[in-house]
């Protein structure tokens, strides 16, 4: 006998797990796609060789549109009043996961080598426009889905603690989608360069039959080396990137699918807005925003996350590429580094209950300056075995230190919130949340931008891939990935430590003055009624 459903009062199936492993199923869904842009500077930057100053500036150009994308769309949403057989929000998923299919897939799309090894002025003008318009097309799918997909959050429950519980639900659904293509993608993507007979080694315009090493000919099948590092060379497999981002976005497609089945709506979809339309002075919102130091406390620390840590993504696979020799593993080594993190999940409201978000997160920081500072070690070590043990060692002293910060920063946002209100007397949830998200949307686009520029300037050459670079250049690459999580550690702790001034006490009073005021104003509601 088939058990029967439970309703709540509206006659909806109740709240339950089903709509949590749901929600999660279309975070994974997101980040199948989400999880690729990752590898984006390092296709065009090492299998299109398309020169790195160029593709600093296209990814910057491509970054403003993202900013710009998400309330393009979400006003369009937001506006649109039809009714769909699915519902609106469902719909849209539907439309943006039909999207993903192949959108992701079309910014690896392998171009003919005579014109991705070509660095004449018509190749160049074909790649940067098939970069642009490929990325467009693509982040405009991954909004209409992304952008409905976490504004329902609200629509499936009003209970504060199902909403809470469904926000955690994500959490595991995005780690999951970040894990899967983080570990098994570069072992995929690399691979180490052989002898075939013919000789050419990529990056080089020269004829290398000889093993520089032991003077002898190359035998079919055998590792070729550097002529200039003496060391085992590795390409990536171009062809291997677009097919994964293919498969990628059918597993994103069905999670999407699983999600829009069982979940279900029980709140009017029109009472939840995308995006805020209400028109805002920026000057006036910016003075106000610079007043909340909580706001300006925990957007500096995010921004410094991404600064530091997610723009150090493409040098820290190059390094992996030319100076380790391991870049397939270099999706396990981050994953090792980042696992701390998950392990915060389960006991993160107990941390923070003990001793306050600010002060557990602060003592996080101060644990990612000790891995930042261990990090600066590793480039001085003359074995690169050695160098990667301690490289290790100091990113997951950074991942636990990262833990805490990662579980509380949204929240620590709606502190900041409240804050607006306890200081000035009006929340400006709007005006603190769309200008915390426009820096983190500039760090997000700023940061990968600049990494790029200072490759170059440290001896990355574009037309050399990965082969062709020297033992110098690859040992920058070292310096460059350490330099970045130090100072993403050093702007986390100003943000944090020296500019959040909400500590548990602090946090306390506000909560309480906060609640007499609201009373107040809701008995003299209730009397003028």
């Amino acid at each position: 006998m088939a058990k029967q459903v439970e309703l709540d009062a509206n006659g909806k199936r109740k709240f339950g797990m089903l709509d949590k492993l749901a929600y999660a199923a279309g975070d994974f869904g997101c980040n199948m796609s989400f999880a690729l842009k990752g590898t984006v500077q390092t296709f065009w930057l090492v299998y299109m060789y398309m020169e790195i100053g160029l593709l600093s500036a296209l990814v910057l150009i491509t970054q403003i549109w993202d900013a710009i994308n998400d309330p393009m769309i979400g006003s369009m949403i937001d506006n649109d009043k039809r009714n769909y057989k699915m519902g609106k929000f469902k719909t849209y998923i539907f439309v943006g996961a039909c999207g993903l299919l192949v959108a992701g897939a079309l910014v690896f799309l392998p171009l003919p080598e005579s014109i991705r090894l070509s660095q004449e002025t018509f190749a160049v003008v074909i790649k940067s426009v098939v970069f642009i318009l490929a990325y467009v097309i693509w982040d405009a799918c991954y909004t209409v889905a992304n952008v409905p997909y976490g504004s329902m959050l609200s629509l499936v429950t009003e209970d504060k603690v199902g909403q809470a519980e469904l926000s955690t639900w994500r959490s595991i659904g995005s780690m999951v989608g970040n894990l899967v293509p983080g570990i098994i993608l570069p072992m995929l993507i690399w691979k180490d360069v052989t002898y075939d007979g013919t000789g050419i080694l990529p990056g080089f315009d020269g004829i290398h039959h000889i093993n520089p090493k032991t003077g002898k000919l190359y035998q079919i099948g055998e590792q070729m080396l550097s002529p200039l590092t003496h060391e085992k060379v590795q390409d990536l497999l171009g062809n291997r990137v677009f097919l994964a981002a293919l498969i990628m976005g059918v597993l994103g497609f069905v999670a999407f699918i699983f999600m829009i089945k069982k979940i279900t709506i029980r709140v009017d979809e029109n009472s939840v807005k995308t995006n805020e339309n209400e028109k805002i002075n920026i000057i006036s919102s910016f003075g106000k925003f610079i007043k909340n130091r909580p706001a300006v406390g925990v957007t500096l620390a995010a921004m410094g996350m991404f600064l530091g840590m997610q723009s150090a993504t493409t040098a820290n696979t190059i390094m992996f590429a030319t100076y380790f020799h391991k870049a397939e593993l270099s999706g396990v080594v981050m994953m090792i580094g980042f696992l701390p993190m998950f392990f915060f999940m389960p006991f993160i409201k107990k941390i923070v209950d003990k001793f306050g978000k600010k002060e557990a997160s602060v003592v996080g920081t101060l644990v990612s300056l000790f891995g930042g500072l261990i990090m600066l070690i590793f480039p001085l070590m003359k074995n690169s075995n050695v160098a990667l043990v301690v490289y290790m060692i100091g990113l997951v002293f950074f991942g636990i230190g990262m833990g805490v910060y990662t579980c509380v920063s949204w929240a620590m946002m709606g502190d900041a919130i409240d804050y607006n209100e306890w200081k000035f007397g009006t929340r400006e949830e709007g005006t603190v949340y769309s200008l915390h998200s426009f820096f983190r949307k500039l760090a997000q686009g700023v940061g990968p931008s600049i990494v790029l520029l200072i490759m170059g300037v440290l001896g990355y050459v574009s037309e050399r891939g990965t082969v062709g670079q020297t033992l110098e250049t690859a040992h920058n690459m070292c310096w460059l990935v350490a330099g970045l999580y130090l100072f993403s550690a050093v702007l986390q702790f100003i943000g944090l430590a020296l500019i959040y001034n909400i500590d548990k006490k602090t946090l306390e009073q506000m909560q309480s003055e906060l609640s007499a005021r609201h009373a107040v104003t809701d008995n003299e509601v209730s009397e003028n009624a």
